[in-house]
């Protein structure tokens, strides 16, 4: 009996230092967010319905932790308030987002293989799309070395649509066949600075008049830039970035295309005591465009994989969901003032003002058989507001609103494709978020 006890005893304590060793735990949040459209993505119509509605997204997140491995799922539900029925056995809402082990491979070296986020610099060419409920994730094999202030990350992606018996004809749309990326980071005392190289091979498939594939092939383009550049001293920052592209597009033309921005961010009141303080950022962001008379190469630049919601205004006219691409690009000044009541609340107006970057010509409202000589329309696109609020409520939850409106100018509307908009053209959302274990408490607001 005795021996049986002490069996007993030793495969606890065994099981007992095993818990100590790993550490399971299960997290999750809930983003609901309600939404007034009219005119948000793209300028409505004046015999058009403004749209409205609730939508959320809920994650389950696991993670198994030990030393010199991590294991991680997320699977996650986004739906619309009401497209399901109240009784039903099941529906195509539910998912997985991520699922990923990473291991270490000594000091400063790891590897992390399977579906993940890609989340660096300001998000512009590859963000996690936090602002979209659906998010963004790569399946993904990268690996690691940090140390210090000092990261190197590389790794690739190869995508296919099925375990197939023969054939490598990738079909999924919008996604890249192949991809890799190096990406070093850097920090100097205030000053830090990032670098990228980018590429990806996208599926060209020709159909004949049946649908039958007669002719495929991989087209490759690279992105290249300095994503991150900053200097700090005092109150002031200076920030910018710049990317280039090179290679051919999915439909085979040669692209030569840029992404430059620079701006300046400034402390003007700052109060250590109540936590407030007041930030102006004045910038700009050029991205180049292709002009609408030309169609030889591609000079409009794409900012493939950016969480693209938190550029060029919140009313997602720009580079969202690939709208305006291919297009005549993007110049885009703004300012923007942020107030932080205190570490709790702030609000924050932007005003960006946009331009095309390309010309743009047309045949106007009459059409070519009454005007046939092409119109050169000005530059000038439009001008929009966007105002903030946020306001963390308790350690879980968290506030979010905002009010947008655009002045679109007749160049813009002529882009647009449709002859007659309404004259106000706005959008509003609220937005409760519960994550308690996360540091971001609030989502698609950059100052």
């Amino acid at each position: 009996m005795k021996t049986i006890a002490k069996f007993g005893l030793s495969l606890l304590l065994a099981f007992s230092a095993q818990l100590s060793y790993a550490q399971f735990s299960v997290e999750g949040q809930i983003v609901q967010r309600a939404e007034v459209r009219n005119g948000a993505g793209r300028l409505i119509g004046v015999d058009q319905t403004p749209a409205s509605f609730i939508a959320h997204r809920v994650r389950l997140q696991t993670k198994y932790e030990m030393e010199g491995f991590t294991f991680y799922a997320s699977i996650q539900d986004v739906r619309t308030w009401g497209n399901a029925p109240q009784v039903k056995a099941s529906d195509g809402f539910l998912s997985l987002h991520e699922a990923w082990a990473e291991t270490s491979l000594g000091d400063y070296w790891k590897i992390k293989l399977g579906r993940q986020e890609l989340n660096y610099d300001n998000f512009r060419f590859i963000g996690n799309l936090d602002w979209a409920l659906q998010g963004r994730a790569h399946d993904f094999a990268l690996v690691k070395y940090e140390k210090e202030t000092m990261k190197f990350h590389f790794g690739g992606g190869y995508n296919q649509d099925a375990q197939g018996l023969t054939g490598n004809l990738f079909q999924t749309p919008n996604q890249y066949k192949v991809a890799q990326m190096m990406r070093y980071e850097n920090k100097w005392g205030d000053f830090q600075l990032s670098a990228l190289l980018w590429n990806d091979g996208r599926q060209f498939i020709s159909r004949d008049s049946l649908g039958a594939v007669v002719d495929s092939d991989l087209y490759y383009r690279q992105t290249i830039g300095l994503p991150t550049i900053k200097y700090k001293f005092g109150n002031t920052l200076i920030s910018g970035f710049y990317y280039h592209q090179l290679g051919k597009d999915p439909v085979g033309r040669n692209v030569n295309a840029y992404d430059v921005s620079a701006q300046l961010t400034q402390t003007l009141t700052s109060n250590a005591d109540k936590g407030s303080s007041f930030k102006a950022t004045l910038g700009f962001e050029i991205l180049s465009g292709t002009p609408s008379n030309s169609a030889a190469e591609n000079t409009s630049f794409s900012p493939l994989y950016g969480t693209n919601h938190i550029h060029n205004g919140y009313m997602d006219f720009f580079y969202v969901g690939g709208r305006f691409g291919d297009n005549v690009g993007l110049q885009d000044y703004y300012l923007k003032g942020r107030y932080q009541f205190n570490s709790n609340f702030f609000t924050q107006l932007d005003t960006h003002v946009f331009y095309a970057d390309a010309d743009v010509t047309g045949f106007g409202v009459g059409g070519p058989s009454i005007t046939p000589a092409p119109i050169n329309f000005d530059s000038y696109l439009g001008t929009e507001l966007d105002f903030s609020i946020a306001y963390i409520l308790n350690r879980a939850v968290s506030i979010q609103g905002g009010y947008s409106q655009i002045f679109a100018s007749e160049t813009f509307e002529f882009l647009q494709g449709q002859t007659e908009y309404k004259s106000t053209q706005n959008w509003a959302y609220v937005m409760f978020i519960f994550r308690p274990t996360m540091k971001n408490r609030f989502i698609g607001i950059l100052l």
